[in-house]
This record gives C-alpha cells, structure tokens and sequence, in this order.
C-alpha cells in the first residue's frame, strides 16, 4: 500500500467526500489527482472503500478508516509537540576548556529564559568543531578561529586571549627572553603543548619560527588543564592561554610571551539560519565576552 494513497483516503473518510477533503487538505491537490490516486487504492487492496453518490463508507473501507485513524489524526499534534522540543533543544560543541570554564556561566543565564531548557554538549577537538557543524550533529559550536573554515561555515568572533608560558615556580626565568638565553636556535628545555593540529601549538611554533627559534614538544596533552598539571609537577614548562577569571594551580607562574605573538581567537561558528534558541546563546556568549575583555584590561593595569 501506498501511504500517500492511505492519507488521501484518511481525509476523504474523514470529511465524507472528495470534495470537501480537497477543500480541507492541509497541501494543494487537484480533485482529479485524489480520484486517481484513491482508485489505485482500491485496485491495489481489491475492495471498494466507498460508495461516492451519497457518500458512505462499506465495511472494507470502515475497517481501513479504523486502522489509520489513530495515525492521521496525530501528526499534527507530534509535528507541534517535536517543534516545541526541538525549539528548547540546543547542540552544542566546544573543547574541554570552554566547556570547564566559560559555557556553564552562559548555559544557566540561557536557562532563565528557556526554562525547558535541554542540552547536548559535544566535547570535541577544534579539527573535528567544523566536522560535527557541517554533518548537522550540531547547531552551534564555540571554538578557536584560525585560518580558513570550511564551506559554508559562519563564524562571530568573540573574544582575544594571549598565549603564555607556564612555568614552574621554581623556574629562575621570569621572561620570555630569559627562557631562551643561552640558546643557539633550539630550546631544550622540556615542553608540554597541546598536538599539532591543534591552533594553540600552531600559533605558538609560527612565532617561535618568526623569531628562528625551535622548541620542539616533548609532551602532548589534550586538554589544557593537563598542561598546568603537569607543570605544577615539574615536567618541564607549557604552552598555555591566559582567560581572565580562571586561576592556576599552585606551583605555576605565568611568563608573558611578546607582543608579536598573535593571540588566541575565540569564536561561535555554526551554519545557515539559527533557531531563537542558537541565537539567544549566541547574545549571552557575545555579554560573556565582554566580561572577559574587561577583566583582561584590568590584569593588565
């Protein structure tokens, strides 16, 4: 059986004729087309559905209309019910770090306005943010922008945060220029850095190799909690992002990098139309960036 035959037979059964379902239809169809497609059905099912002058149902056809009732007569009801939830959904991706320290503020301001408020938060690496945004796995994302995104990927900048070395305290390095004395090109102290493919190790080496410098990792982590965590315990000095508001761990000095170092760029990237819900977010990441901005200013006075 042919479904789409089986709604025009639903409507027909329910307004008691053609004519009236035509009028009633909650698409465009011609008379003739319902006549058609409504005999087919009866060819296919070998039964006759309905006697046409005066309109009645025969047995085969009030069976049918029992059976598919139930169906028809809620899609409406699930179609709003879906839109309603699907309107306080929200899929979001972003890295460990935004998801730690910044997200939460902005999810519970979020969630005074959107009460029913249900989350899917994605932890991804930035290479895999443009992945998940283009295979429609998520609506918005917040992420670090560097270089090209992918086609038909909309990004909004939010916010600048300068890279940074941590160093032990026990470090007698209290600049950068320090760190590299003595150094003929390479330096070999121990290095904890995020992977490669990842845009903090990549803005880092760019400025070390401006400056012909090398400083090869000797540690990968993925998250960069982990970096701090691991310089607290004095395996060697990190790659790390300044954000305003959030505190080291003990044992770790922050070293300034200079200003030619280009800074961390974070953004919301997503595609097409946003649902009121996405851009709600997108208002309150923009309110959040703004804060950040500010206690930025004032570390640096």
């Amino acid at each position: 059986m042919n479904v789409h035959h089986l709604e025009l037979f639903f409507y027909v059964a329910k307004h008691e004729g053609i004519t009236e379902a035509v009028r009633k239809m909650p698409y465009g169809i011609q008379q003739p087309a319902v006549s058609g497609q409504i005999l087919q059905l009866e060819k296919d099912l070998e039964v006759k559905l309905f006697h046409r002058r005066p309109f009645a149902l025969t047995p085969a056809g009030e069976e049918l209309y029992d059976f598919i009732y139930p169906f028809f007569s809620r899609l409406g009801q699930i179609g709003e019910r879906l839109r309603g939830e699907e309107s306080c959904h929200l899929r979001l991706a972003a890295s460990a770090a935004a998801l730690t320290h910044h997200l939460p503020d902005v999810l519970q301001d979020l969630r005074e306005s959107f009460p029913d408020l249900r989350l899917t938060l994605k932890e991804l690496s930035n290479p895999d943010i443009e992945a998940a945004l283009i295979k429609q796995e998520a609506d918005v994302a917040v992420a670090v922008l560097h270089g090209k995104t992918g086609v038909g990927l909309k990004t909004i900048k939010l916010v600048d945060l300068p890279l940074v070395i941590a160093a032990p305290v026990t470090s007698s390095a209290t600049t950068f220029r320090e760190i590299c004395s003595g150094s003929s090109g390479e330096l070999l102290h121990p290095l904890i850095s995020l992977p490669r493919c990842e845009p903090v190790a990549q803005i880092f080496q760019q400025g070390l190799a401006r400056r012909e410098l090398r400083w090869p990792p000797s540690m990968e982590v993925n998250e960069l909690g982990l970096i701090l965590n691991y310089v607290s315990r004095g395996f060697g000095y990190g790659v790390a992002v300044d954000i305003p508001g959030v505190d080291w761990p003990q044992g770790v000095k922050r070293i300034k990098l200079p200003s030619d170092f280009p800074p961390l760029t974070i953004g919301v990237l997503h595609t097409g139309d946003l649902k009121p819900l996405a851009e709600a977010f997108i208002a309150l990441a923009k309110t959040h960036a703004t804060k950040l901005r500010k206690l930025g200013s004032k570390k640096k006075n």
